[in-house]
């Protein structure tokens, strides 16, 4: 990964690329693709050329419109021209989802939640994962039906899902980071899990021994090919690494995303028409986007944008959080650290080494656990 990179939001048109350098293709170049799982099968899709695939994989794509939920009260678009993708994994115990453990409360909350910020070049990008325990102000959330979920002073950060879905999430990230997001992508766990069955797996080497009954993991140490049920219980383990903290189980999530590009690249996916199709329809059969993505043509013109980008391009750090002392089980934003990050995020311009520097995130020891 590089050190320094540049960031950025998105512009109106996903597919344009006027500026953008050209250079010799590669395997690697297709790495951000992959990293926003949902998005991994679409690059050729235009070339297929056939209306019925259009048509099938149109059907599957669930759509919400954020702008008309929003209305007015969102940040400005800065108009730099950079993009930025709320990325977030459902939390959801209803159907497929009920028996992947955890929570127990037959809600939905936002497991895993990153913003994904592609500079205007489309040659560089950060991802920022944000805490599912950090403690935030959440703003009054529309729940429906005429009802609304009051502002909140102190409320973890998954709950904003939890209260009013999609929309109030989006809500809570503009809030906190007075950076508007151009689209939203979500993948619930059923969906990744059949994500990473239809890849064929990922390697993974595991340094240590993890072992968590929670997110039913039990992997010796060395190197596995992970199938989907272990790759969901990988990314959602965290009693068994580090300190047991969320911040341990995103970066072993970051972890896996790298190995996941890897695989991507491995197997030759972009020269393999069936592949792409059968990735294509497990990966839209699970997505819920903006209204403005939802749509086989808006995802490819997405991809493509994206498609430039290699993986030594991508930066990948943890919104600075300190633990509550409150609840060593809660973590607060550090201020200061939190506003470099959102402002050169704003800005379009690399996050400084500074802002993630002795953060509680910084600390952890996954490194020596998975790689």
């Amino acid at each position: 990964m590089a050190d320094e990179d540049s960031t950025g939001g998105y512009g109106a048109a996903a597919g344009r690329s006027g500026g953008r350098r050209r250079r010799p293709r590669s395997a690697r170049r297709r790495a951000l693709t992959a990293l926003v799982w949902t998005t991994a099968g679409m690059v050729l899709l235009g070339g297929l050329g056939l209306g019925f695939v259009y048509f099938k994989l149109n059907g599957n794509i669930s759509g919400i419109d954020i702008n008309a939920a929003l209305g007015t009260d969102r940040p400005e678009d800065t108009g730099n021209g950079s993009m930025d993708i709320l990325v977030m994994g459902s939390d959801s115990r209803s159907g497929d989802n009920a028996r992947f453990g955890g929570d127990d409360n037959g809600t939905a909350r936002a497991d895993t939640a990153m913003i994904v910020h592609v500079n205007k070049d489309r040659d560089k990008a950060s991802i920022v994962s944000i805490p599912r325990d950090t403690m935030v102000q959440r703003p009054s959330c529309d729940k429906g039906e005429g009802k609304t979920a009051p502002a909140a002073r102190q409320a973890m950060f998954n709950e904003s899902y939890q209260v009013g879905g999609p929309a109030c999430a989006v809500k809570t990230v503009e809030s906190m980071t007075d950076i508007r997001m151009d689209h939203y992508i979500e993948v619930d766990f059923s969906g990744f899990k059949n994500l990473i069955d239809t890849l064929g797996g990922v390697d993974v080497t595991v340094r240590k021994p993890i072992k968590d009954k929670d997110s039913h993991l039990d992997l010796s140490a060395g190197t596995h090919s992970l199938n989907g049920e272990q790759s969901l219980g990988l990314v959602r383990t965290r009693h068994a690494v580090g300190d047991g903290s969320d911040l341990g189980r995103i970066q072993l999530q970051q972890a896996f995303i790298r190995a996941l590009m890897d695989q991507v690249n491995s197997i030759g996916l972009f020269g393999n028409p069936k592949k792409l199709f059968d990735l294509a329809d497990t990966a839209t059969s699970s997505l819920t986007t903006d209204s403005e993505l939802d749509s086989v043509g808006d995802l490819t013109g997405l991809a493509k944008t994206l498609k430039g980008i290699k993986s030594d391009d991508i930066r990948m750090v943890t919104m600075p959080v300190e633990y509550d002392p409150a609840n060593p089980n809660r973590v607060l934003p550090m201020e200061r650290k939190s506003r470099q990050v959102w402002t050169a995020v704003k800005h379009d311009r690399p996050i400084p080494k500074s802002a993630t520097k002795n953060t509680a995130g910084d600390e952890s020891d996954i490194d020596g656990v998975v790689r």
